[in-house]
């Protein structure tokens, strides 16, 4: 059986070259390698011709070999899953080039964007759900005012009361949220080159975002970070991860159709 491509990334080099000791995804003794053209190169590996389920160890082969190349140079990633068909066009590698050929202008403006930078990733929990509640009904009368009389009914508290006060909490949630995420996130803001807030998931959940920070700006950011955690640890958990690639800030999708033929 004829083998296609798996696309990791794209980056600045010029030559084939191997990338040494990562392993590439469903096949770890492949070899991770670039197929290159005028001054770019896609980061590839052989790969059978087949959809890969975001299992997470597919997902960690795909990062894995991405953050090989972020070791050495600015990668642009691209989304996972990606093949290149031998059996279609005139291959799998001259295919690979004629993407590169086709979108140069395109993949040359997001390197030279994402140089120097790297994506730094924050989310923000509360510790307690509870206190948070408690600290809703201390602070709006209306909320509290019938959560006092639902508890002194509460074989007889009407359904409509009940969804009535879910909501009034529910609305006091997201402007608690709102103002809570707008102190953590404004100091973090002036020095990031761009931001993207992920969508927040849980109740617990005040932020999920994701920074693009310049490397030599870096440390003033975890530095910023320490100093968050240092103040407000006792009432919000803090997940801080990175340096990692510019995933929230560049995708790169291939639409084979839409690729010229080589």
């Amino acid at each position: 059986m004829a083998l296609g491509k798996y696309l990791y990334c794209i980056s600045r080099c010029s030559e084939e070259r191997i990338l040494e000791g990562v392993a590439a995804i469903g096949n770890p003794d492949a070899p991770v390698h670039t197929v290159p053209w005028g001054g770019l190169a896609v980061v590839v590996s052989d790969s059978v011709i087949e959809r890969y389920e975001a299992t997470r160890q597919n997902l960690l082969s795909h990062e894995r070999v991405i953050e090989a190349v972020m070791r050495e140079q600015t990668p642009l990633p691209v989304r996972f899953g990606t093949v290149a068909d031998p059996e279609k066009g005139a291959g799998a590698v001259a295919n690979i080039q004629k993407l590169l050929e086709s979108r140069a202008a395109e993949f040359d403006r997001l390197l030279h964007e994402m140089e120097g930078k790297v994506e730094l990733g924050l989310k923000a929990f509360w510790r307690s759900e509870n206190l948070v509640f408690d600290e809703i009904v201390a602070g709006d009368e209306r909320i509290r005012t019938l959560r006092d009389a639902l508890q002194r009914q509460p074989g007889g508290a009407s359904q409509a009361a009940r969804m009535r006060l879910g909501e009034m909490v529910k609305t006091a949630l997201a402007r608690k949220r709102d103002a809570e995420a707008s102190r953590i996130l404004a100091p973090l803001r002036l020095i990031s080159d761009r931001v993207t807030d992920n969508p927040v998931l849980l109740d617990r959940m005040i932020v999920n975002s994701a920074f693009l920070v310049r490397r030599d700006r870096e440390s003033e950011f975890d530095q910023l970070v320490a100093a968050l955690d240092r103040e407000r640890g006792q009432q919000i958990r803090l997940m801080y991860v990175g340096p990692v690639a510019p995933y929230n800030f560049v995708r790169i999708v291939v639409n084979w159709d839409q690729v010229p033929a080589a």
